[in-house]
């Protein structure tokens, strides 16, 4: 396609140029006719104007000295007139002169040119123009299907672009709900002790610790009593194992020797001491925060038998102080030894015999 443009318009190009070619001829033939007839009026003029010369000289005795002036003035003027004609041809001569020369000039140019187009005719060759024609057509016929191919894919791209839109909005939208729901999961991990790293301590537990700890306060008042000042108790800060739930476990502090450690360690008797403190602080913790809340009575259920002497006449005498004539606080137990600290009893008796069998009670 492109080497048959190039050919119409070299050959274009080339009727053009012959076609001044021929006119810069017939100009050139008419500006070297009119130069020849320029010169031949030249030489004619001259040839006059010497006859006329020539006549009025021979004249010149036979005449009135009015008719000589009369005569000179008119020869002098058409002598005049005669050299104005005569620079006007050699003007005329000199402009078409230049013409043909300018003429001559741009003839050769064209020449050249020509000459130029028809090197570059030989270096193309001769063009197949049937086989030219046969591959225009296949190249129309496979503009028209790409035409068709891209108004397809056209309206698949619109679509695609109308889903991709979308797809940016959802996306958005996604963002903007995964950013909410990083928050509110890190909120419910904090809320149910799942934050890597961090204690595995719940909302429940967390307000519980609160409490706690006041629950732990007045407990040690009653502790502090029953081990003569030795232990405390502490609510365990930090867990040995982040994997496991923590926050309600507790620690002893021995005084004694400046240590702390798990309550696990504590021998029987000492369990109990701090069984029952906790049992004596949760009471007074109740009583203290619920208003119009009051335990009248209290019951402790065995664990006296652990303790020694001295351990045991602490316990009771932090239960005489919790009674203080104002509540009641049962003690169930076989120890022997209470028998006689305690002034109203309710002795239960088993019954194994015969058509007796069952347990009888007694107050005494």
């Amino acid at each position: 396609k492109t080497v048959e443009k190039s050919l119409e318009r070299l050959e274009k190009e080339k009727e053009e140029l012959l076609e001044k070619k021929n006119f810069f001829d017939r100009e050139q033939a008419g500006l070297r006719m009119k130069a020849s007839e320029n010169q031949k009026q030249q030489q004619n003029m001259a040839d006059e104007i010497r006859l006329v010369v020539e006549e009025q000289s021979g004249k010149t005795d036979s005449i009135t000295q009015d008719t000589w002036e009369a005569g000179k003035e008119n020869l002098e003027k058409e002598i005049r007139e005669r050299q104005q004609e005569y620079r006007s041809l050699k003007e005329n001569s000199r402009k078409a002169q230049e013409t043909l020369q300018g003429f001559q000039a741009e003839k050769e140019r064209i020449a050249s040119s020509i000459e130029t187009f028809e090197v570059q005719q030989k270096e193309i060759g001769e063009i197949p123009e049937a086989e030219i024609r046969e591959q225009r057509a296949q190249a129309s016929e496979r503009k028209k299907d790409l035409a068709e191919e891209r108004k397809e894919l056209f309206s698949i791209q619109k679509g695609n672009q109308d889903v991709f839109q979308k797809v940016q909005k959802r996306r958005e939208e996604m963002t903007t709900a995964e950013k909410e729901y990083a928050w509110i999961r890190n909120l419910s991990d904090t809320a149910n002790g799942k934050l890597n790293g961090k204690a595995k301590i719940e909302l429940e537990t967390y307000i519980q610790m609160a409490y706690f700890d006041r629950i732990l306060r007045r407990a040690n008042l009653r502790l502090m009593t029953m081990s003569s000042g030795q232990y405390e108790l502490k609510r365990q800060e930090q867990s040995k194992n982040q994997k496991e739930k923590a926050g309600l476990d507790l620690n002893v502090i021995d005084h004694y020797n400046g240590t702390e450690r798990s309550v696990k360690t504590l021998s029987g008797g000492e369990s109990f001491q701090a069984s029952l403190s906790l049992a004596l602080g949760l009471s007074d913790e109740i009583q203290a925060s619920a208003g119009g809340i009051r335990l009248d009575s209290m019951f402790v259920d065995e664990g006296f038998g652990s303790l020694d002497e001295e351990s045991l006449e602490q316990a009771l005498k932090a239960l005489a102080g919790l009674a203080d004539g104002k509540r009641l606080v049962g003690i169930i137990s076989h120890v022997s030894e209470l028998k006689e600290r305690i002034d109203n009893k309710i002795i239960v008796t088993k019954q194994c015999n015969g058509e007796n069998m069952g347990s009888s009670i007694r107050i005494q």
